[in-house]
């Protein structure tokens, strides 16, 4: 079975999409792709498969965690796999993915060399990657739901989601964090005004001490179901990537109910 090709989808079909569609002899073209839910347009797929002929079987994951224990388990069977830039740093050290072939893909000029640096970092060269989604981590609420039980709360800032006396306001209308340690930690640490990439023991050790004191008012930690919770207002205040507000809102919206 193929190994991962790219940690980052919808770009490299993208690709694909600018070459004419060829005429295929008996064997059917297949691609396996493996992204997290909703990341995706909701047509990207037929479209895909009507212009190559290529047909997709699409796989998601609700926690990176999860991809990442199924692809170093080998024999996954993903042409693409989505991943976040801490993820696929290590996965590329790991031998998961096989490096692009650069020659075929024509539109990587296109690319916004700034993202391409950044990137670099965690994929020497970019050799095995290309962009795909850019998310800034924050946190969202239910204006409503939060101004009923607090009408000053501080919506400008992290205490929202990292002082215990604001919390603890939100405990009985639901308040949940990402699950991710990662996400969770390094948005710690900036509350803090600590570097969010410290590796120092005793920035960790701030990070578990404010988290501790918030836990007992938090509902849950997840990093999907969260979106429909904030929709349907099933909770007030969610630790969330921008993306997923984005889309809680747009459900929001189209359910008729105020976002």
């Amino acid at each position: 079975m193929p190994r991962s090709r790219s940690p980052i989808l919808a770009v490299l079909l993208l690709f694909v999409w600018a070459i004419p569609a060829p005429s295929y002899a008996a064997e059917e073209k297949k691609l396996f792709i493996y992204n997290w839910n909703d990341f995706i347009g909701p047509d990207t797929i037929a479209q895909f498969e009507r212009l190559t002929g290529i047909k997709v079987t699409y796989d998601v994951y609700d926690a990176e965690e999860t991809m990442e224990a199924r692809l170093l388990a080998g024999g996954s069977g993903y042409d693409l796999v989505s991943a976040s830039s801490d993820y696929f740093s290590r996965e590329i050290k790991a031998g998961v993915y096989e490096t692009l072939d650069k020659s075929k893909l024509p539109n990587l000029k296109n690319l916004d060399p700034r993202i391409l640096e950044i990137q670099a970092a965690y994929d020497p060269n970019n050799a095995h990657a290309v962009p795909y989604l850019h998310s800034i981590n924050g946190f969202a609420y239910n204006v409503d739901m939060v101004k009923a039980r607090m009408p000053n709360a501080p919506v400008d800032s992290l205490d929202m989601l990292f002082k215990p006396e604001v919390v603890a306001k939100f405990a009985d209308c639901g308040v949940t964090f990402l699950d991710s340690p990662e996400d969770v930690i390094q948005l710690a640490l900036n509350y803090l005004g600590l570097d969010p990439n410290s590796t120092r023991r005793e920035d960790f050790k701030a990070a578990e001490e404010l988290l501790l004191k918030v836990r007992p008012y938090i509902r849950s930690f997840d990093s999907s179901e969260y979106i429909n919770g904030l929709a349907n207002k099933e909770i007030c205040v969610a630790m969330s990537w921008s993306p997923d507000y984005a889309l809680s809102h747009a459900r929001a919206r189209a359910a008729g109910a105020s976002p």
